[in-house]
């Protein structure tokens, strides 16, 4: 069964975020390189949406959401029936606990 993949305003906001911040730092061509795979990954969940797993920071609460990771960033999703809603693709080497906490339970 494919699922439509939505990827919600804040998530792109993220992949803006990364996107500007490997292009001061790196380059161009590497930020660009870097989204198109991000994005490739999250539109990849179309087919096989169960392959992520639980986000360790939830292990006692929330239960819902789930993750895969591309090198060290984490694509936060959920699924919905014949959807899949993207709501953060995070860089894996912050504390993220807070910022799930605030992001994805309000």
């Amino acid at each position: 069964m494919k699922y439509e993949v939505h990827i919600i305003s804040i998530a792109e906001k993220d992949l803006d975020d990364i996107s500007d911040y490997v292009a001061i730092n790196d380059s161009i061509k590497n930020a660009e390189k870097l989204i198109d795979k991000l994005i490739q990954k999250c539109l990849d969940l179309d087919n096989f949406p169960y392959r992520g797993h639980k986000l360790p920071e939830f292990e006692f609460g929330e239960k819902d959401f789930l993750e895969i990771h591309y090198k060290s960033y984490r694509i936060i999703y959920k699924i919905f029936p014949k959807l899949i809603m993207i709501y953060g693709v995070l860089d894996g080497r912050r504390d993220l606990k807070d910022l799930l906490n605030k992001r994805l339970l309000r």
